[in-house]
């Protein structure tokens, strides 16, 4: 199931060493040394700068990813560089294996495997405990 990209968003990030802007959804900008961008279709659905749909998992809890081995293998989590800086809303948080990861109002954001182009959002619902970030 393919949605469809009526109206595309960006959220966030000036990049630091190129100068490259974004502008925001909510009339702000964002910093990010790493170049990251998070984007928002219909300003519903997160998505990351290259249109790939990110998902949060029930059973994270607040600033803590539980999908780790297997999961992770099928729902890469969306990884944040060492010098990204995070604001509204957005943080980065560790996961168990001391990689950095973004997460939105504390839930840990991920890819699924499923999605293979910008817009697919096949994650949505997977055993019930995968679902669109917003």
């Amino acid at each position: 199931m393919t949605m469809k990209l009526s109206a595309v968003i960006t959220l966030a990030f000036l990049t630091a060493t190129s100068g490259q802007a974004f502008a925001g959804a909510y009339g702000k900008s964002y910093t990010s040394t790493s170049g990251a961008a998070m984007t928002a279709v219909s300003s519903q659905v997160l998505t990351d700068k290259n249109g790939m749909t990110l998902y949060v998992f029930d059973k994270d809890a607040k600033g803590v990813s539980n999908c780790n081995g297997d999961c992770a293998d099928n729902w890469p989590p969306f990884a944040a560089k060492a010098d990204a800086k995070a604001k509204d809303g957005f943080s980065i948080i560790s996961r168990k294996d001391g990689s950095l990861q973004w997460a939105k109002d504390g839930a840990p954001l991920y890819y699924w495997v499923g999605d293979s182009a910008p817009g697919d959002t096949n994650g949505d619902g997977v055993g019930g405990v995968w679902h669109l970030a917003h």
